[in-house]
């Protein structure tokens, strides 16, 4: 982690935890194009339940991402025994508040979906497929925190595994139980829940192996020192997913003013660029691993050479995939929902202006996993918080306030340019003064 060249060391970091990301993504894809086939509240549905999953990956990231990069600096500095007790304690905790917030969830889901954007004709497609969700919650948190730990440690490959079966099983089922047995969207969720609950028991067992941070309970250990450190690793990736939450949730209720079809296109278009995504933010995940361990090691050349290189690798990656989905966006959208020209027509707009700032977001990422990684607590909650929240709420809400749906349609597109004007700054300073 520390003599190898660092382009070639982040790149073994990262093709696995670029599959995986792509992997975990590509079920989605799966899950949207076979609900879409049922109808366009199906669609819909599943963007009305995004914004709980999000929350669930917030959460999951906030102890996985806090815990991996408190173990990532120990094992840089030769102490596991403070990382053993770190990956057990952010695991044990993010599973425990997922499964009493699904709980309470699944007590009130009917007023819950409607505050975050159902209507009454999605509900019926939202409510089943929101209650499998629920019930696999705990086990989709689990995987999630485990996936984080061992990618820092620098068992990408094993985590990848992981995460493959999951998502292989998931692609599986969705046509049996959707189909088959005839469940409709619920099948979808069953299928999600079923595969995540396979996924959490296999990565549970690939922790112990390759050297890597087993879970032993005995070690579980919840007191202010680990809060600390996991806050001060995960506060970044709170901020970044929790903000997806609530941007989703505004973005849901404001859509769902323009009827059912827009609440779909904007649901196929989410899942269309998290999968894009996923690319560049499987990179910059892996050069946190060589990051964390370089500057624990204190060779901040290598840590400012990956960064560089980083950056340069992901705008070259995001240039070419917002030229694609430019040029293809009906094609794309199309595949989701063929027999309605509404959600076609609003999902290609949605899609075009999202991909026409897609190249800016790999300075964005990179940044923000460099400061979080260092342990630049503040200036990487700013960033994560900019995109999500800072400029895309004003965006969302005065938008869709002064120019109803075109002001919603170029939101997140107006987000990126400003966050890319926030990030530059935070980032040269913080690489400038890094060793200082």
């Amino acid at each position: 982690m520390t003599t190898e060249p660092v382009s070639r060391l982040i790149l073994e970091m990262a093709v696995p935890t670029i599959l995986s990301m792509l992997v975990s993504n590509i079920y989605n894809l799966v899950d949207a194009f076979f609900v879409g086939q049922i109808d366009t509240q199906a669609t819909a549905a599943l963007g009305v339940v995004f914004p709980f999953m999000a929350l669930i990956q917030a959460v999951s990231f906030f102890f996985g991402h806090g815990s991996g990069n408190y173990i990532s600096r120990q094992l840089g500095a030769r102490k596991p025994g403070e990382a053993t007790t770190m990956a057990v304690s952010g695991l044990f905790a993010s599973m425990g508040l997922v499964t009493i917030c699904s709980a309470l969830f699944m007590i009130f889901a009917r007023p819950v979906l409607m505050s975050i954007g159902s209507t009454a004709t999605i509900l019926p497609s939202a409510m089943p497929y929101f209650r499998f969700i629920l019930l696999g919650a705990p086990f989709i948190s689990g995987s999630f925190v485990l996936n984080n730990q061992m990618r820092l440690q620098g068992n990408a490959s094993l985590a990848m595994i992981g995460i493959l079966s999951g998502a292989v099983l998931n692609m599986l089922l969705d046509p049996v139980f959707i189909f088959g047995l005839g469940m409709g969207v619920a099948g979808a969720g069953l299928a999600t829940c079923l595969s995540q609950a396979i996924c959490f028991t296999i990565m549970l067992f690939m922790s112990f192996k390759s050297g890597g941070v087993g879970i032993h309970p005995k070690a579980f250990r919840l007191d202010g020192y680990i809060m600390k450190e996991i806050a001060a690793g995960g506060l970044p990736s709170l901020f970044r997913q929790g903000l997806m939450a609530v941007s989703a949730m505004c973005l849901n209720v404001c859509a769902s003013r323009y009827g059912d079809s827009a609440v779909a296109a904007f649901s196929v278009v989410g899942r269309v660029m998290n999968f894009a995504l996923a690319i560049i933010i499987g990179f910059g995940q892996g050069f946190q691993p060589m990051c964390g361990f370089n500057y624990g090691a204190k060779l901040y050349d290598r840590v400012r050479k990956g960064f560089r290189f980083g950056v340069i690798v992901g705008t070259s990656y995001c240039l070419a995939m917002a030229a694609f989905g430019l040029v293809f966006a009906p094609s794309i959208v199309k595949m989701f929902r063929a027999d309605d020209l509404e959600v076609i027509r609003i999902g290609t707009q949605v899609l075009r202006w999202q991909c026409a700032t897609f190249p800016l977001l790999a300075f964005v990422i990179m940044t923000n996993m460099y400061l979080q990684t260092t342990r630049q607590t503040v200036p990487a909650v700013i960033v994560a918080f900019a995109r999500q929240g800072l400029f895309l709420l004003p965006a969302v809400l005065l938008g869709t306030w002064l120019f109803g749906l075109p002001g919603l349609t170029v939101a997140q597109s107006i987000s990126d340019v400003c966050s890319l004007f926030l990030a530059i700054p935070l980032a040269l300073h913080a690489l400038s003064s890094m060793g200082r």
